[in-house]
């Protein structure tokens, strides 16, 4: 659906093009040409530092707008989160409840709130400082970085900060801070995909041992031909919800980040 809404929108702006050029050179009768004004885009020289300051910040934002998505991904909590609800739900046999749109947007709720003292720290100690002209874009971005990276590490397991220090043929650090950036983010990114399997494994469990014990109620009462599917799903959700389950959930997620 996104690829024919992509080509029915490029198709309008196809003729819209097709019909202005016509506009500009059909002449009505008895009248001149309709004059359509032209739209340029070029760089020109400045007059001021705030007119290249207003280009930076938009050519900024444009590049942080198309990072986005990545960002969230790779540098922040919304891995795990993510993942761990993913196993919840295929752990509860719910098939598509909660849909995915619930699951993105818990997920991102969640990372909003366990990232904001990151990102508060990045705003008083970068985006403000530079808003007010009192730093450069590269000391900015230095000190946008430690917040994360303090972060990341935390998470990152030495085990897999070494993994990929040996692969990129780095040299061995003196401390954490001669570690690139790029290296920290794929460990970062292993490690958070370990633990959200481990605590995937934690909650599949219990309920994997109430479809055995349903399974087994089943066979020895000779309902081979019911799924046991039906039958457990009812009683996985009671032990769900009798025990909380979304409050030790998302607590659980929550304090695996040191929040």
């Amino acid at each position: 659906m996104r690829v024919i809404s992509i080509i029915v929108m490029g198709l309008v702006l196809l003729g819209a093009g097709v019909g202005v050029a016509q506009a500009q050179t059909a002449a009505p009768p008895g009248g001149s040409p309709l004059v359509v004004p032209q739209v340029t885009i070029g760089v020109g020289q400045a007059n001021s530092p705030d007119q290249v300051s207003t280009a930076v910040k938009l050519l900024l934002l444009i590049a942080v707008l198309a990072l986005a998505p990545s960002f969230i991904l790779m540098l922040t909590s919304f891995t795990r989160i993510v993942v761990v609800l993913s196993f919840l739900r295929q752990a509860l046999g719910t098939n598509q409840t909660p849909t995915n749109q619930i699951v993105l947007g818990l997920s991102l709720f969640l990372t909003v709130f366990i990232m904001f003292p990151v990102w508060t720290q990045i705003h008083q100690t970068a985006v403000k400082p530079y808003m007010a002209q009192q730093i450069g874009y590269e000391e900015a971005f230095t000190r946008a970085m430690a917040p994360l990276r303090a972060f990341m590490l935390k998470q990152t397991r030495e085990k897999d900060l070494g993994l990929f220090m040996k692969v990129s043929h780095q040299p061995r650090p003196q401390n954490v801070n001669d570690v690139p950036t790029w290296v920290i983010a794929p460990a970062f990114m292993i490690s958070e995909l370990r633990t959200a399997f481990m605590i995937g494994f934690m909650i599949w469990l219990p309920f994997l041992i109430v479809d055995m014990v349903i399974s087994s109620i089943l066979m020895s009462m000779g309902m081979l031909m019911l799924p046991p599917i039906m039958i457990s799903l009812p009683f996985k959700l009671l032990v769900f919800v009798l025990a909380d389950g979304w409050y030790l959930l998302v607590g659980s997620l929550v304090n695996s980040f040191g929040v």
